[in-house]
């Protein structure tokens, strides 16, 4: 008899369980389930989105669970994602309150998901007993604007460090010194150390701008005297040049001269310099003859009173002499190669008929700036890596590499390594070079890592890059930000990013993903004026017309963007942006 009572508890058990199942089935009809943002979106290779589920008051009976299984079907293959599992004993008042859970989702995107539909499936169960709901659409595709990024690289060159300038070089002579009252240079001088460097360098006819002679005279003296004395010492060391270029036959080269006369005539500040840095006296008898000078009255007058000093006999013996001088300054020109001369040269050495010395580090550097030829270009920093140790070398051979892979696409993996290559190098000399850093986040861009390119780019320009290679690389920056979904840093990077159609397409993308539609479209429209037939810049523009509700730009630049890129007919037409006029005929005009 115990036995059929407990068959019968059992029997009733199942019952209960079968009856119970099949109602909570039945009432998940009435479940809300709100998928955030719907349609999907894809950010940094990964969609994420929320669901919010609510169930009906009294659907969860005691000891029952619903699980809503998620799902994400594309083609013949599906994602399963994490379920939301409601258990009765987690909700006490589920006969009075909704059942309520917000759950965060993420899933890899890959490109054949772009067409697919999230779905969930519900399923009761109580112990070992389930049954599921069919499956229900709750949000259909994933939009993929942002992956319409250009990625962008940019060739930093560093600097070469040779002035093509014109270069003024001062030669400074000894000064020349004249007996007491006269202005005669005499031969002893002329024949003095001094006189053999002003000699020599009037032989060698370099090219001189201006010969500046300022002449002087000690303290002593009538007033008369000493005006004259000054200039005539300075026409005295003038004379002794001009008849030297004579000599050396200047002929033409001598009027291109100039002379610059200085006298120096009743100053005290040569004789103030020469009595500070004589020692012949104490700093207290010094005073005495800067007292005298700040004193006030004539020149001639301040003389006589230092003529009554006690150590006047010793000064006038010792420091008077070195102020009566002529001294000679002349202002020369670097003798430099021409640009002719140089890229002659650097073409000789590499291609063997000249050997590396021909040219300085600086001006072989300078050499590759002559040429446009990218392939000359690499030829020359080549070289330059075999002299010596220099990172701006190896920096600038992987900036030619970077630029050809950006001219070449097709053959832009084994050009981006042969730059990784030369960095490697540039980055053991000068680790922090900013025009290192800025490559490297080029050839991580060219080589798919924006987050390396990210991280190059920032440092370079935290590093003190400037002008347009800062440009240059805030165009990588900004390409490298959208791809890891930093729109905001995108948007601020590519507004100070060199004026490209790319980088300009760029901005408006950022624009878009940082939800700023209008200056979207006026970035993606600064795009099309540069370069009238970058198609993207007016799909682009196509898009932030749609997120606007504006059919009119959705049409019209969908229809530029066909007519300069038919294949992009295609991708409108499966593209979620334009799902709310995919059925209308100026749309589909559009794509004819």
């Amino acid at each position: 008899m115990r036995k059929l009572v407990y068959a019968f508890l059992i029997v009733g058990v199942l019952s209960l369980a079968g009856c119970t199942l099949p109602q909570m089935v039945k009432m998940s009809k009435e479940q809300q389930l709100t998928v955030t943002p719907n349609p999907l979106e894809v950010h940094k290779d990964t969609v994420e989105f929320d669901m919010a589920a609510n169930l009906p008051v009294k659907m969860l009976k005691k000891g029952t669970v619903y699980t809503v299984n998620t799902f994400y079907k594309y083609g013949d293959q599906e994602t399963a994602l994490a379920p939301i599992d409601f258990k009765a004993e987690d909700y006490p008042n589920s006969s009075t309150e909704q059942p309520k859970v917000t759950k965060k989702f993420d899933f890899a995107y890959a490109p054949a998901m772009k067409s697919g539909v999230l779905q969930v499936e519900g399923v009761a169960s109580k112990g070992s007993k389930t049954k599921a709901t069919p499956r229900m659409d709750v949000a259909v595709g994933v939009i993929t604007t942002s992956k319409l990024v250009k990625p962008v690289a940019f060739a930093s060159y560093a600097g070469h460090g040779y002035n093509n300038q014109e270069e003024i070089i001062p030669i400074v002579i000894p000064d020349f010194i004249f007996e007491q009252g006269r202005s005669v240079l005499r031969t002893s001088e002329i024949k003095s150390e001094k006189g053999q460097q002003l000699d020599a360098f009037i032989a060698s006819k370099n090219v001189t701008k201006t010969v500046t002679i300022t002449g002087t005279h000690s303290p002593e003296g009538a007033e008369r005297i000493n005006s004259k004395l000054s200039p005539d010492r300075a026409a005295a060391i003038e004379k002794f040049y001009r008849q030297q270029m004579k000599k050396y036959d200047y002929k033409g080269k001598a009027d291109s001269i100039q002379f610059i006369m200085k006298p120096v005539v009743r100053e005290w500040a040569d004789f103030q310099a020469a009595l500070s840095a004589y020692d012949g006296i104490t700093s207290e008898e010094k005073a005495e003859y800067l007292n005298i000078i700040n004193g006030g009255g004539t020149f001639e007058s301040q003389e006589k009173q230092m003529a009554k000093l006690k150590t006047y006999k010793k000064v006038f013996k010792d420091v008077y002499p070195k102020l009566r001088t002529a001294k000679t300054e002349i202002l020369t020109i670097k003798d430099k190669k021409t640009d002719a001369e140089i890229a002659v040269l650097a073409k000789q050495i590499t291609t063997g008929q000249a050997g590396a010395d021909a040219l300085s580090f600086e001006e072989l550097m300078y050499s590759a700036t002559l040429t446009p030829s990218l392939e000359e270009k690499a030829a020359i920093y080549e070289a330059a890596t075999k002299k010596g140790t220099n990172w701006n070398a190896h920096n600038n051979l992987a900036a030619v590499y970077i630029a050809q892979a950006i001219e070449n696409p097709s053959n832009a993996s084994s050009l981006a390594d042969k730059a990784q290559a030369q960095l490697d190098l540039a980055a053991r000399i000068n680790a922090n070079a900013p025009e290192v850093n800025a490559n490297l986040a080029s050839v991580s861009m060219l080589k798919g890592n924006a987050y390396a390119a990210y991280n190059s780019a920032n440092k370079a320009l935290s590093g003190g890059l400037r002008g347009d290679n800062a440009a240059g690389v805030n165009g990588v920056k900004g390409s490298a930000a959208i791809v890891i979904a930093k729109y905001s840093e995108a948007v601020s990077a590519e507004s100070s990013a060199a004026n490209t159609a790319d980088n300009l397409f760029n901005k408006g993308l950022a624009q878009v993903l940082n939800k700023d539609y209008q200056n979207a479209l006026t970035s993606f429209g600064e795009a099309t004026r540069l370069n009238s037939n970058h198609a993207h810049a007016y799909y682009g523009a196509a898009v932030a017309s749609a997120r606007l509700g504006n059919a009119d730009g959705v049409v019209s630049n969908l229809t530029n963007a066909v007519k300069i890129n038919p294949d992009l007919k295609s991708a409108a037409l499966t593209d979620l942006e334009f799902s709310k006029w995919a059925t209308s005929e100026a749309f589909r005009n559009a794509l004819r």
